[in-house]
């Protein structure tokens, strides 16, 4: 794992870990809960940059800081069920990018219309969970760990984003910021198969990802 450096919240610092290979995060005990707007956005920006579809989680994982063998802990976020591995000792836990955005609800199943939609424009994306191919010709869920076809839920994004921004930076107000919103909501909501139209299949959820890093980086 690799250490990050963020911000906290008043003005104090907090230091993460990131698996860059398994794309996940190790958050100490309440170091999530102590991250600050900015540091917030950057975990965003950072989930969105390319790298490894996710690598299958090794059936025994080790606390960090005292060895002991992680839990696998489930748990729900209104209807939307997420998991997690917890040190016995309450050192922290590690998520992955999708668990994190699970637990944060912004993650929801693709309704059969647009399933439909995807596969007159694709012919192969990656799960978002596992990061193995599906071919949309002939299955909706993934054939290697049985997961359905995800994409990232844009609305609660923006809400999300437009709060983190405002509350990072409380007296800049950006008059187009309705505008950006509504465009991000097109682009994602209307025309999903066109982020998906690189060279490389990837997941709608990395793709959509990218699609607010850049929203964040032009706003």
């Amino acid at each position: 794992m690799t250490a990050l450096a963020l911000e906290g919240r008043q003005g104090t610092a907090v230091e993460i870990d990131l698996c860059a290979d398994c794309r996940g995060f190790w958050f100490d005990r309440y170091e999530s809960l102590r991250l600050s707007p900015g540091a917030t956005l950057k975990l965003f920006t950072l989930m969105a940059e390319p790298g490894a579809g996710g690598r299958p989680q090794p059936p025994t994982m080790r606390c960090p800081r005292c060895a002991a063998r992680l839990a696998v802990t489930h748990d729900m976020q209104h209807s939307t069920r997420f998991q997690y591995w917890q040190c016995p000792q309450n050192h922290g836990h590690f998520i992955t990018f999708l668990d994190f955005l699970r637990e944060k609800d912004f993650i929801r199943p693709m309704t059969p219309q647009q399933i439909a939609e995807l596969r007159q424009n694709v012919q192969t994306v990656n799960c978002s969970n596992c990061g193995g191919p599906i071919d949309l010709a002939k299955e909706s869920v993934c054939p290697h760990c049985g997961s359905a076809l995800t994409m990232l839920d844009m609305k609660q994004m923006q809400q999300m984003v437009a709060h983190l921004k405002e509350a990072a930076q409380p007296r800049v107000v950006d008059p187009a910021l309705p505008i950006t919103l509504e465009r991000v909501k097109l682009d994602t909501e209307h025309h999903f198969a066109a982020i998906t139209s690189g060279s490389e299949p990837q997941s709608l959820v990395e793709a959509g990802l990218r699609l607010v890093a850049q929203w964040i980086k032009d706003s």
